[in-house]
């Protein structure tokens, strides 16, 4: 198992059985997978709304008639699940879905593909392969033998962009695309080609994404926050950016949120 999801927001509690597991991908496919997940529930007490604050990641999803790719979520992903059901996925590095591609990422964003439109063959078989087994590790294994069978060679360009998302993880000082180009050396506009061609979203989005989530972190962890202390500390000009970004993402103001 690989740790805790980050910018999954806080859900009304509910009757039934909801798993979500994450799982390493074997070496061969660590260039292009961050990792795979499992999701199941069982919930006899009613529909239950799930929703996320999205990475800047492709996923390939595995789901009985609706296997599908999609894209980078320009906004929050929001599901209502009910009754029983299970989802594999693969959530694929930042990046590391272009070298399967012949176009730029960008062309997937806000969109999701029937699997079949994206991988030319096969796509019906694998899913049958994926869902046919009960077991959450026999799952993995055939949807791994999917993508063995269509990998290309590791592209030193996806890495690039990999690593340059992952600065803007870790590194709480990248508030601006500015600071983002000097870390690498390189210029704004040069980062936003790298990124509509193998992220999907500018530079800009990502930035703003991972504050927000580390804004989520932080309300999680208990911490009563000043929110004028915590818009300056995530990079905003003011409190009412910050407010004003956090309300148009996640559909309530920071306080709002942070009773739930």
């Amino acid at each position: 198992m690989v740790g805790k999801a980050r910018g999954v927001l806080r859900a009304e509690p509910s009757e039934g059985v909801f798993v979500h597991e994450r799982h390493a991908p074997a070496p061969d496919l660590a260039p292009f997978v961050e990792h795979f997940w499992f999701v199941s529930w069982e919930l006899p007490g009613g529909p239950v709304v799930r929703e996320t604050l999205p990475h800047p990641s492709v996923h390939v999803v595995f789901e009985r008639g609706s296997s599908r790719v999609a894209g980078v979520p320009r906004g929050r992903f929001t599901r209502t699940l009910e009754g029983t059901g299970f989802v594999l996925g693969i959530k694929f590095r930042p990046g590391g879905f272009r070298p399967l591609l012949p176009y730029a990422v960008t062309r997937l964003s806000g969109r999701v593909l029937p699997l079949d439109e994206v991988f030319a063959s096969g796509a019906p078989d694998a899913e049958e392969e994926v869902l046919a087994t009960t077991c959450v590790k026999e799952r993995i294994g055939a949807a791994t033998r999917f993508l063995r069978e269509r990998l290309p060679d590791p592209d030193p360009v996806a890495e690039e962009a990999a690593t340059v998302v992952r600065r803007i993880l870790e590194d709480p000082a990248v508030r601006r695309v500015e600071d983002l180009a000097r870390a690498f050396d390189t210029n704004p506009r040069s980062l936003q080609r790298l990124f509509r061609e193998y992220v999907g979203v500018s530079p800009k989005w990502v930035i703003r994404r991972y504050r927000l989530h580390e804004a989520l972190e932080r309300m999680d962890s208990g911490a009563r926050e000043n929110w004028t202390a915590l818009a300056l500390d995530l990079g905003y000009f003011d409190q009412a950016h910050f407010i004003r970004d956090f309300r148009a993402l996640v559909g309530r103001t920071p306080a709002s949120y942070d009773r739930t």
